[in-house]
């Protein structure tokens, strides 16, 4: 075990978030394909604490069920009323009880991180170095701070002028004129001696503007019980930003975006526009990918050494393999192959597969469909609920009609088959390997390999019907020209 495995996370977010004005609780708004809750329980697994357990309060059904979801290791504390940020912290400790720390007193022990459930740009490097400050100096309470160009709202760091340990941390409404001029503010991320912490929050009071339990004033009572309180300064204040409201929300999302596609560009993406390209944190990509402007890359998507996607494309939990070509594409839960050509104008959704050097064209929908190696759908069609094999051609304006209006049927069409333009095949139909189909064809009946399905009605003219049916009209006048010089080249 690590010396610096922290006994306990406790992740605050028990809150209401009035100010986002949204039914959606605050911990529950997603940037970058996490929740801002979701963010900080990412960030505090890396630190590999022996438990974490986050305080819920507002809507903790739905915030509890989501937790589920993203960490099934993760315990949740009440905060039935929300009395400040000692009590939920309170709260925290009292549903780890006896067993959080084990083998240390039952009492607590060992060391305690307290984060908060909206800072979504907290990294576990960050917290890393916070823990490792707080062993390595011997404190009682170690407090993440970070200068920032505009401390209002946050908790002042009261230092002593002499020594530079930390004495106080004043919140803003509490704070004197000349506090509020402080730009070193507290990020409402500790760590904390876990028997001291237990201790001391019994003796936190509420003689305060709000009337509630300060987690911050802890820092107070160690300190004047003769313990160590020291600080940790952050690198990068933005880390620490706390989300409010819309315009917050939109602030983090785009520094993280920046985050991940400056990785992304460090470890051998090309992006050409990064103001215009937005990924989701559990995108991936191979070296030497190339990413277009407009593009979304959103979930699990992951686009391998040498694929190009974009401009304008938007792909969901999608595979791309190496050296595809992606654009001006929709795809949901599609796998691209190796080499292939998606777009422009595609629709790729669920459970299309496509193969080595496959296509998949311009206005081209696909859905349920495994398309084989080499073969080509290059425009204007939609298979749904089909298998095609190798090297085949899908005709222009092709429709694969699958739905029977209860249920799906599949279609197959083997390998090295040509298929006509304007078919339509009414699945279940199967068209053999090596065969064609004419063009304009309805395809009821499974065409035999090598065979020529021509399925359409007798082309029949009736001379003269314009002229009867529309006489005077423009077409009857171009009709009759075109008789008169037909019989005067006669």
């Amino acid at each position: 075990m690590s010396a610096n495995r922290p006994a306990a996370v406790v992740v605050l977010a028990a809150g209401e978030g009035t100010r986002m004005k949204s039914a959606t609780p605050k911990v529950l708004h997603e940037i970058c394909g996490r929740s801002l809750v979701g963010h900080v329980v990412a960030a505090s697994r890396e630190l590999d604490p022996e438990h974490l357990v986050v305080v819920v309060g507002h809507a903790r059904e739905q915030v509890t069920a989501h937790l589920a979801d993203i960490d099934a290791g993760v315990r949740t504390a009440v905060q039935y009323e929300q009395n400040g940020t000692g009590h939920a912290v309170r709260m925290a400790l009292q549903e780890l009880g006896g067993s959080w720390g084990s083998p240390r007193t039952e009492s607590g022990g060992g060391t305690v991180v307290v984060v908060c459930g909206d800072t979504p740009l907290l990294t576990g490097e960050t917290l890393s170095a916070l823990v490792a400050t707080h062993g390595a100096d011997g404190n009682a309470v170690t407090v993440l701070t970070a200068e920032v160009p505009d401390s209002t709202g946050y908790g002042r760091i009261v230092r002593d002028a002499e020594t530079g340990a930390v004495t106080a941390i004043v919140e803003h409404k509490d704070a004197t004129g000349e506090q509020r001029a402080i730009r070193e503010i507290n990020s409402g991320v500790f760590a904390f001696d876990g028997a001291l912490l237990a201790d001391a929050l019994g003796k936190v009071r509420t003689d305060n503007s709000q009337g509630e339990e300060y987690l911050t004033d802890v820092l107070g009572i160690l300190r004047e019980a003769g313990h160590r309180v020291g600080a940790s300064v952050g690198s990068d204040h933005r880390q620490i930003l706390g989300i409010n409201n819309r315009v917050q929300l939109a602030e983090a999302r785009a520094l993280l975006n920046a985050r991940l596609l400056e990785r992304a560009m460090l470890a051998g993406v090309t992006v050409v526009d990064p103001a215009s390209t937005f990924v989701d944190v559990t995108v991936t990509f191979g070296q030497d990918a190339l990413v277009h402007p407009g593009t979304q890359l959103l979930g699990a998507t992951h686009v391998a050494e040498g694929a190009e996607v974009g401009p304008n494309t938007r792909l969901k939990d999608t595979q791309v393999g190496p050296g595809a070509r992606v654009d001006n594409t929709v795809a949901d839960s599609a796998v691209i192959g190796e080499s292939a050509s998606v777009g422009p104008y595609a629709y790729l959704r669920p459970g299309t597969n496509l193969g080595l050097k496959a296509k998949a064209g311009t206005y081209v929908e696909m859905k349920n469909a495994t398309i084989g190696e080499g073969t080509k759908v290059p425009h204007l069609s939609y298979v749904g609920d089909a298998t095609i094999g190798e090297y085949s051609n899908i005709g222009a304006a092709s429709v694969f009609v699958n739905y029977d209006g209860e249920h799906k049927h599949h279609t197959t069409v083997g390998s090295h088959c040509k298929t006509g333009s304007d078919n339509m095949f009414v699945a279940p139909v199967t068209i053999g390997d090596g065969a064609y189909t004419a063009a304009g064809s309805v395809i009821t009946k499974d065409v035999p390999p090598g065979a020529l399905a021509v399925a359409r009605g007798q082309q029949r003219n009736i001379e003269g019907w314009v002229a009867r049916k529309r006489p005077g009209s423009a077409a009857a006048s171009a009709a009759q020209s075109a008789a008169r010089e037909g019989s005067a080249e006669g």
